[in-house]
């Protein structure tokens, strides 16, 4: 068996904030590409479906009862042991909270056994580094985040220095779509089902909103667009029972809107940060939307018109993953950087210091 002497940095990685429990391993040779050892995701989709959305006592439970066994899993498959470990980082937040101690507490457990450094991440920089791991991507850069929870642009300067252009100023974008696609009775989770059925609508069969299109920042705003959404259910509904074309036909308007406004937004960062980017500008577009084709689809377009690179993880590292709080963690021990074992769980917990805009 390999000893970590050998292998460089190897960090195992806890992720524990939503749905989704997983545990990874990454390790880096000095001056060598990352390699990912391991990548244990357990889903709980099954648990939540009858719900129509994540319960957190359920997702909590989840975690405790599945951890362990994920953990041991990684190393298997790593062949490693604890004591080939270089140091174990876990989500700290933002998330429900119930998970994150769940995965906070296990690593902390570790870390405390086998005398090991622990890295609490914040779960929005996971997103944000994953494409340092899967794409090698240099800083600086922009990062579009959107996920369920989470819509943001940023300014990824550095390691911990990041500075927020714009964020929702209610609902996240996969939260929009997952809600879209819960009022037409599509399956749970609503997101890959919607933009499934998206494929055989036509996108200009209703008319919907563009909202903030127009605003002089880069903030985003979906609820008015989901309202305008529920207005055209309750309106076909009231005619007799939607059929496939009419929520074919929603999905893919809903979706066009989305398109457009991510366009716009993105396109006003683009101006914003451009000359602070280098001479090879690069969007990244991390969270579990930007699994969306079609999304990734309109903003490489967006990225071609206005002179930038589009990077975006593998669509298996999109979403929730321990690989990504693994490779966060591993590039805050490089640093130098630990975290304390008093650190507390937070279900809030914004990445940037401050904003400038």
């Amino acid at each position: 068996m390999t000893s970590a002497s050998d292998i460089g940095l190897t960090v195992l990685g806890i992720e524990t904030s939503c749905d989704e429990t997983a545990v990874a391993i990454v390790r880096q040779r000095d001056g060598d590409k990352p390699e990912l050892l391991a990548n244990e995701v357990l889903s709980q989709i099954d648990d939540h479906a009858p719900y129509g959305g994540v319960v957190p006592e359920i997702a909590a439970r989840s975690h405790l009862v599945h951890l362990d066994g994920l953990v041991t899993r990684a190393l298997h498959k790593a062949d490693l042991t604890f004591k080939d470990l270089n140091g174990i980082a876990a989500t700290a937040g933002p998330g429900l909270i119930g998970g994150v101690i769940v995965g906070l507490m296990t690593a902390k457990a570790i870390a405390l056994v086998h005398n090991l450094p622990f890295i609490g991440v914040n779960h929005l920089e996971g997103h944000a580094l994953t494409t340092r791991l899967t794409n090698q991507t240099p800083f600086p850069y922009l990062l579009l985040l959107v996920s369920g929870g989470h819509c943001q642009l940023l300014h990824v300067k550095a390691l911990g220095d990041y500075v927020r252009l714009g964020s929702t100023i209610d609902d996240a974008v996969g939260e929009a779509y997952d809600k879209t696609a819960k009022m037409m009775g599509l399956a749970y989770p609503g997101g890959p089902a919607l933009e499934a059925i998206a494929k055989k609508g036509d996108t200009s069969r209703f008319d919907l909103p563009r909202p903030l299109l127009n605003r002089k920042d880069c903030d985003f705003s979906f609820s008015g667009l989901k309202t305008a959404v529920r207005k055209h259910v309750l309106e076909l509904a009231h005619q007799g029972e939607l059929d496939n074309q009419d929520k074919a036909d929603i999905a893919a308007s809903f979706q066009a809107a989305v398109a457009d406004v991510l366009d716009n937004r993105v396109t006003r960062a683009m101006q914003w940060t451009k000359s602070e980017l280098g001479d090879h500008p690069q969007l990244v577009v991390a969270g579990g939307v930007a699994a969306n084709q079609a999304l990734r689809a309109r903003l490489t377009e967006t990225c071609r018109a206005n002179g930038f690179t589009l990077e975006v993880p593998p669509v298996g590292l999109c979403t929730d993953n321990g690989a990504m709080i693994a490779w966060a963690g591993l590039e805050h021990l490089a640093a130098g950087h630990t975290s304390p074992m008093d650190l507390e769980p937070r279900a809030r917990w914004p990445l940037d210091k401050s904003t400038t805009r």
